[in-house]
């Protein structure tokens, strides 16, 4: 190995250190918080404070913050926010709405700024501290506070600060790809190949300092299947990348949730048992941050051939234009406003398809989760520390799936969509199965069908995280198929928007159900509506005219409009 190949090799290490460590922290808050003990914290917090239905005048707890819940815990809890009464259910459901609402804006606002090399690693940073902070500060506020309303606004900056940093996390992916050892021994040889051409001399004069992922077609067939194994390396650089981060995250969450067992079993899932859950991992989430904070570059862009000093971040790309922050945000919106432009859309149909499509997946999949944790907390009544099994059964199935899944796609050739069709119609049967507690012979407690036993919701657990886990994986890869050559960041960003803007729909749906019917079962019909309305849209996806149109697109700024040639 040359002393050049060394250098490079050295900064992959590290760098993927960095980004894989900023994985290990932050996906300790989605699991252990936001899709478990947040929704559980919250609520709890409105039942200490709520009264019992229909005279409003017995505590819903008593005393607050009681270890043990009695029996007036199981009827319908409300709490008075203003004027209004709402469930105790669903004003957690409602801030979730609220939280992930603000985290779609705040994505579209710092889009250009996540693309700006120097910033790029600042803003992952201070979202990240933003996050951590809010979540750790439940540990200082207790339920029985005057202002346990506090709650609402420190979940609401936990999930914005996890969103955001996220954003800027993943757009470090393509360029740790493409410094990844065997892409950049493929990349050297398709150079060397005979009449290779990566970019032409008409587009280099376009083309942004954000390297093309994936090289423009070659002219001679005889560097095409050269051409095909770079393709094929880089796609497998980003899957391997995107898997660890995915599983070391899991792993993350496994670990704290296991050990957040013991202070919630011992404490009889008290109040504050819950708080601490969240606490720590707000804890976990900075400590474990500080990795990325020293390895992560603060360049946005490696291309293989940069200069050393570039690639590590001890150099900025170079820029003719004043920076400015207000600048950038406004950009950001109209770059938006660019893409989703009736023009733009008809010439990448198939892509606005698929995000059509996964706007109502990824909403429906997160509504699932925390809807679950709600029905087995005021429906089957769970004690926290089944809550917490159901937590870790779910991220350690997951684990397996994503293995599983492409061991089926590979012996069965199937395509990643046909995959991502089954496995959206598997998940699909777990709302489903809810929906059969309705029937009058399943009714009642010590029954057994139609989630209507606690033991069921751990076998749906297990159920739903081997799907769930593949689910993630597959989702981004088809999309990666269907991105336009050399624009894969901007794309990504509205992938993530369109996750966030579609994500306070379900919560706040099934809120609206639990507050008119006291009855939070009758959201499995909706959850299942949902998933069901997309498989027909993903099923109307060309995939290889998504492919040639993606690779024939580009547009250009002009001023502050986006044209496409």
């Amino acid at each position: 190995m040359t002393q050049t190949e060394s250098a490079i090799s050295f900064r992959y290490t590290k760098q993927l250190r960095g980004w894989l460590s900023y994985a290990f922290a932050s996906e300790v808050f989605v699991i252990v918080s936001l899709t478990l003990f947040l929704p559980i914290c919250l609520e709890q917090f409105a039942r200490d404070n709520g009264f019992l239905l229909p005279d409003r005048t017995k505590p819903c707890t008593s005393p607050p913050n009681n270890a043990t819940p009695s029996e007036s815990d199981r009827g319908r809890c409300v709490v008075k926010i203003g004027w209004l009464w709402i469930d105790s259910a669903s004003f957690s459901l409602y801030v979730y709405s609220i939280s992930v609402a603000l985290q779609a804006l705040t994505v579209i606002s710092m889009g250009s700024i996540a693309d700006h090399p120097p910033h790029r690693k600042r803003l992952l940073l201070a979202f990240a501290f933003l996050g951590a902070a809010a979540a750790a500060l439940f540990l200082a506020l207790p339920s029985t506070s005057a202002v346990w309303l506090l709650s609402a606004i420190l979940a609401v900056f936990a999930n914005v600060g996890f969103g955001a940093s996220v954003v800027a996390m993943n757009a470090y992916l393509p360029s740790l790809a493409r410094i990844s050892p065997e892409v950049i021994l493929l990349l050297e040889e398709l150079e060397n190949a005979p009449d290779s051409v990566i970019i032409d001399n008409e587009d280099s004069a376009n083309i942004t300092s954000e390297e093309p992922l994936l090289p423009s077609p070659l002219p001679n067939e005889t560097t095409q299947g050269v051409r095909k194994q770079y393709d094929i390396a880089l796609s497998n650089a980003i899957s391997r990348i995107s898997s660890l981060g995915i599983a070391l995250g899991y792993s993350a969450g496994i670990i704290l949730l296991i050990l957040a067992l013991i202070p919630v079993t011992n404490l009889h899932g008290s109040t504050f048992s819950l708080r601490l859950a969240v606490g720590l991992s707000g804890i976990w989430w900075a400590v474990f941050s500080i990795p990325a904070a020293l390895w992560l570059p603060s360049s946005s862009s490696v291309p293989a051939n940069a200069n050393p000093a570039w690639v590590d971040g001890s150099e900025t790309e170079p820029t003719n234009d004043k920076w400015h922050i207000r600048r950038q945000v406004a950009a950001a919106w109209k770059r938006l406003g660019g893409m989703l432009r009736w023009r733009e859309i008809k010439r990448l149909r198939n892509t606005f398809k698929y995000l059509a499509a996964w706007f109502l997946l990824s909403d429906g999949f997160t509504t699932i989760t925390s809807t679950a944790v709600l029905f087995g907390k005021t429906t089957l009544h769970m004690q926290p520390s089944a809550l917490i099994l159901v937590g870790v059964l779910t991220p350690t199935s997951g684990i397996i799936g994503s293995l599983v899944w492409p061991v089926l796609q590979r012996r069965y050739k199937w395509s990643n969509l046909k995959v991502l069709i089954i496995l959206v119609m598997l998940a699909s049967l777990m709302p489903a199965y809810g929906c059969f507690g309705f029937l009058p012979i399943l009714k009642g407690n010590g029954r057994f069908g139609g989630l209507t036993t606690q033991g069921e919701l751990f076998g749906l657990a297990v159920f739903f995280g081997f799907v769930y886990g593949a689910f993630q994986s597959y989702a981004r890869a088809f999309y990666a198929e269907l991105l336009p050559p050399g624009e894969e960041a901007r794309w990504y960003g509205l992938f993530s928007i369109t996750d966030k803007s579609s994500s306070f729909l379900g919560p706040l749906i099934v809120g609206l159900i639990a507050d008119g019917t006291g009855n939070i079962r009758y959201a499995f019909f909706f959850l299942v509506f949902m998933i069901w309305l997309a498989v027909p849209i993903l099923m109307n996806v060309n995939v290889e005219r998504g492919r040639s149109d993606a690779r024939a697109y580009h547009y250009q700024a002009v001023g502050e409009i986006y044209v496409s040639r």
